[in-house]
């Protein structure tokens, strides 16, 4: 791991502990509007896309808006959260300081949309560590696909065995894994379900990001 010139994170779960606010998202929208929200509604909205959540608020819940409005009312909210509440994950700025004294070239490859991720890392005044950011969007591909960060590698411009990926969440994990990357895996609350699998995956595992001195 000493040997590493680059590391491309994740963004939620990993830099941000942010994942409860995607979790707890439809309970927050619908109380800002004064409305009490069913107790099933994380498991209705799990699956569901931003159309089909819209049109959920609207049927069940009896909001007298169009979709589209919806969904721009939605994304402002999460807009705000993230250029205001979120915060990075506890130890997470010693580890950026050391790996930005040796030298190693950091960017992130992340689902979620560029200007959140950029609103966060502002907030956060961390944004300097960074050389770039790649969206799923922008990559064309989801993380069960390695596009993400093969395309992540060349803004760093290092190769594949001296790049390590940073992540919480197996199933991209895993993806990285497989196509040859370095992984390191910090614990996470809503990765837990997947604990085992992920201490057997990566190359290395962190409780918490105050654990990174003993292991790298």
């Amino acid at each position: 791991m000493r040997g590493i010139k680059g590391a491309i994170f994740d963004a939620d779960g990993t830099l941000f502990d942010s994942m409860g606010l995607w979790d707890q998202a439809g309970e927050r929208y619908l109380k800002r509007k004064g409305i009490r929200p069913r107790k099933e509604i994380r498991q209705k909205l799990e699956t569901m896309t931003m159309g089909e959540s819209a049109e959920y608020f609207r049927t069940s819940y009896g909001i007298l808006l169009r979709n589209d409005q919806i969904i721009d009312e939605f994304n402002t909210m999460i807009y705000d959260c993230y250029k205001e509440e979120i915060r990075i994950k506890p130890g997470l700025l010693s580890v950026l300081e050391d790996l930005k004294s040796r030298s190693i070239r950091m960017c992130i490859a992340t689902s979620t949309d560029r200007p959140l991720i950029e609103a966060a890392l502002k907030n956060n005044g961390i944004d300097s560590y960074f050389t770039g950011i790649l969206t799923c969007t922008e990559a064309g591909a989801g993380k069960r696909n390695p596009r993400i960060y093969e395309q992540a590698m060349g803004i760093i411009g290092t190769k594949k065995e001296e790049t390590l990926v940073l992540k919480d969440a197996y199933f991209a994990a895993e993806t990285a894994k497989k196509a040859g990357f370095l992984l390191a895996v910090i614990r996470d609350l809503y990765s837990e379900k997947d604990r085992e699998k992920l201490l057997r995956l990566a190359d290395v595992y962190l409780e918490k990001w105050e654990d990174w001195g003993q292991k790298m």
